[in-house]
Order: structure tokens, then sequence, then C-alpha cells
């Protein structure tokens, strides 16, 4: 197993935070879908920190 680091930015506006929550729409959940959607592996997210709903995040990291 290997770990990768992302490193991202993201506008938070339209978001109801970091966390995966059932039918909200939440950065961590978008950004494993995306590198599903890339890779075909199901990953999950581990960050440094989380986030309100509307915040913006600058070089936040986080790896899977």
């Amino acid at each position: 197993m290997r770990n990768i680091k992302l490193t991202i930015e993201y506008d938070g506006k339209d978001f109801n935070g970091w966390q995966k929550q059932p039918d909200k729409l939440n950065i961590q959940g978008t950004i494993e879908q995306a590198i599903n959607k890339v890779t075909g592996e199901e990953v999950e997210l581990n960050a440094s920190g989380r986030t309100d709903a509307g915040v913006h995040a600058l070089r936040s990291s986080c790896k899977f």
C-alpha cells in the first residue's frame, strides 16, 4: 500500500463543509469521486483538518 499526498485549494461556497455527509455536497466526497473516476479505485481521504460549510481553503493537505 502507498500513500499519496494531495495539496488542494477550493472555493467552498457551494459545499456543506469537508466531511462526507449523506445527501449533502461536500469536499471529501467530491474529491474521492473524482479520484475514482480517473483511477477506477475506491479511496478514502484523510485530511489534515476540516472546514465548515461555505469555507474556502488554500494549500490544504490530505492523503489517500
